[in-house]
């Protein structure tokens, strides 16, 4: 069993940056692919950024491409979420989630363990 606690969101402007983590606890997760997701009323959770530590994979959803960055601390047990020049359309709750690896073609293809969210909210 993996608990996951994620921190971090704010009401930020756009153009300004965020750093939502995901404390993990109970098994280790060293092996797990680890992933973010993000939700808006109305809409299915999407993929924003999953990694495959283990063969040093990484996706990202185009429209975060080249301003989000996913990274780990193993010694801490956290997953990091760097948002750099937020705009509004990404306002939403993020979700930090674990699972059993997947590959390059497919990260993080069966999420089995999610966090309660954290409100990334970016004002124009």
């Amino acid at each position: 069993q993996v608990q996951l606690k994620e921190s971090g969101g704010d009401e930020v402007q756009a153009g300004g940056s965020l750093r939502p983590s995901c404390l993990a606890s109970g098994r280790t997760f060293s092996n797990n692919d680890m992933g973010w997701f993000r939700q808006v009323p109305g809409k299915e959770r999407e993929r924003v950024a999953t990694n495959n530590w283990r063969g040093g994979h990484t996706f990202y959803a185009d429209a975060v491409k080249g301003r989000f960055t996913i990274s780990k601390d193993n010694a801490k047990n956290t997953v990091f979420l760097q948002m750099n020049s937020l705009k509004p359309e990404d306002t939403a709750v993020y979700y930090c989630a674990s699972g059993p690896p997947g590959n390059a073609q497919y990260i993080l293809p069966r999420p089995i363990y999610w966090g309660q969210g954290t409100q990334v909210t970016v004002s124009s």
